[in-house]
């Protein structure tokens, strides 16, 4: 079942998980550590999968002015456990979906490991920066324009 809510919307328990899928990923599988908890979370919508009662996928959507001037989609993930199963996919799908009916004809921005900027390339997502470190891991700034 996917879900989107803005932060006000979670419960304590759905903040939680949510939180614990980023950093089991995020610092403690790809050995960065960082400060996941960056303040955005509070002006964020958070789009989640979640199967038999386990989280399996998720993603921030910031409206614009909180990371970037546009509307950025960070944070996505999927549980280990249901990674090959086409959740990125639907995932993302999903991001821009709710991005485009919230904020019609709003860019996208979004920061990219560069393995994976083929994958957001094929939503439409083009580059616009050279690659750069970010904590240990190189990225790229990509950008989906809707026009």
């Amino acid at each position: 079942m996917w879900t989107i809510k803005s932060f006000q919307e979670l419960s304590t328990y759905e903040l939680y998980t949510y939180l614990q899928l980023r950093v089991d990923v995020f610092v403690v599988e790809q050995s960065c550590p960082y400060p996941e908890i960056d303040g955005c979370d509070m002006d964020s919508y958070h789009l989640a999968y979640i199967e038999n009662g386990e989280l399996l996928s998720y993603a921030r959507i910031l409206p614009a002015g909180i990371k970037y001037n546009r509307i950025s989609i960070g944070r996505v993930i999927v549980n280990k456990k249901a990674r090959g199963r086409g959740l990125a996919k639907q995932l993302m799908e999903q991001a821009i979906s709710f991005s485009s009916e919230k904020w019609p004809n709003g860019d996208i921005q979004l920061q990219a490991q560069t393995q994976l900027k083929h994958f957001y390339g094929t939503f439409g997502f083009e580059e616009i920066s050279e690659e750069y470190n970010e904590d240990g891991i190189p990225h790229v700034d990509m950008l989906l324009h809707k026009f």
